[in-house]
């Protein structure tokens, strides 16, 4: 038996013994992800021992180093484990912005005080957090945001608005894209950490089309921030902010196959689906629902061994987008009327409806679908502008 086969037993192992009944169960709403973070209250105990127990052995960030919180674990490990997880149908032990975006941010742009404070609060699910990067008159084009901290010695007084700030009114603390500079538009942004407590920091949900508000404006009056709560060189935060973006852009796109990206012929037809119409264009998603997932392992590896095209996020970001939505509006058309009902116990609140009214806003957020496709254009397929 290789190294890795005798890794992945060990892990097969530990999975089943350890991964509660509760939580190999598919995620039917927000209470079933764990968060984590100041003020998550777990929806039972099975998903308090998941996280913990995996916390205590690296596994809520099993890449990461260890003095970090993680596991240590190579890239084929950790693709190990994943794939494992999937087998036994086994949901993440914590899903959180800190592990998909800042994390990756910190490890390579931070301190080492930074590293060791934040990285292993994330990986043990002690903090939440937001991201304030769009502004009302700043979405896609970042580098016209206004959001100012006024340099006051050993702290900055930022004052400013963010919006669609997703859980900003959940979060512990925020990662800010603040203009530190203003007579230098592409140079003079910096990226700040702050707790969403400091005095002056306010949030206003905002409703969606589907009933939910899991986004927010954000506001920022006369807020201090330590100057040590920064990332990066001052006035360079876009530096920052463009890797985290790309990580960003990977988690929306699903990639590597996450939940909104997953087959779902299988599961539809079990039921009886008469119409062959619609049993063919099931099996054509669960097709490239398994391509997009090989591709998603490959961009993922490429990552790890610093081959990735720069502007392979983007691509990502956009197929994944555009897979989900059409998973969504499947499943809606085999729901037939059932899956138009609001808020009957049979579909669960309207949760068919409301997720397939949730993911028109996958082709906005992270940067627009229009934005994504023009970097392809540019970048990747090198064609000549207009």
């Amino acid at each position: 038996m290789s190294e890795l086969e005798a890794f992945r037993a060990e892990i097969r192992s530990w999975i089943e013994a350890n991964c509660p009944e509760e939580m190999r169960k598919p995620v039917q709403d927000e209470g079933d992800i764990c968060w984590g973070g100041r003020n998550f209250v777990f929806k039972n105990e099975g998903q308090k021992a998941w996280m913990e127990v995996c916390a205590a052995k690296g596994y809520t960030v099993p890449d990461w180093p260890v003095a970090y919180g993680g596991a240590g674990m190579s890239p084929a490990e950790a693709k190990v484990w994943r794939e494992e997880l999937a087998r036994a149908g086994a949901r993440p032990p914590l899903s959180s912005f800190g592990i998909w975006m800042l994390g990756p941010a910190l490890l390579k742009f931070g301190t080492e005080e930074q590293k060791v404070l934040y990285l292993n609060q994330i990986a043990r699910g002690e903090i939440r957090w937001c991201q304030g990067y769009s502004e009302p008159g700043s979405g896609s084009d970042l580098v016209s945001l206004q959001t100012f901290g006024e340099d006051k010695g050993d702290h900055w007084v930022v004052n400013g608005q963010k919006i669609w700030t997703s859980y900003a009114d959940k979060a512990d603390w925020i990662f800010c894209l603040v203009r530190t500079d203003k007579t230098n538009v592409y140079q003079g942004i910096s990226f700040l950490l702050f707790d969403m407590t400091t005095p002056g920091v306010t949030t206003k949900p905002i409703k969606l089309i589907s009933g939910a508000s899991p986004f927010c404006e954000t506001f920022f009056d006369n807020v201090v921030v330590p100057k040590h709560q920064i990332v990066g060189q001052l006035n360079r935060g876009w530096d920052v902010a463009k890797y985290l973006l790309g990580h960003e852009r990977e988690m929306i796109s699903g990639a590597g196959g996450g939940e909104q990206t997953s087959t779902i012929g299988k599961v539809l037809t079990r039921n009886g689906l008469d119409d062959p119409m619609l049993r063919a264009e099931l099996a054509q998603f669960d097709i490239d629902a398994l391509a997009f997932a090989a591709c998603g392992e490959k961009f993922l590896d490429e990552i790890k061994v610093g081959r990735a095209h720069p502007a392979k996020p983007n691509m990502m970001k956009y197929a994944g987008t555009e897979l989900n939505k059409r998973r969504h509006e499947l499943l809606m058309a085999a729901g037939g009327s059932t899956a138009l009902e609001w808020e009957s116990e049979e579909t669960r609140g309207g949760a068919p409806a409301r997720s397939w009214l949730r993911t028109k806003a996958n082709s906005i957020e992270g940067g627009t679908s229009e934005v994504m496709l023009n970097v392809v254009a540019k970048r990747i397929l090198e064609l000549p502008g207009a």
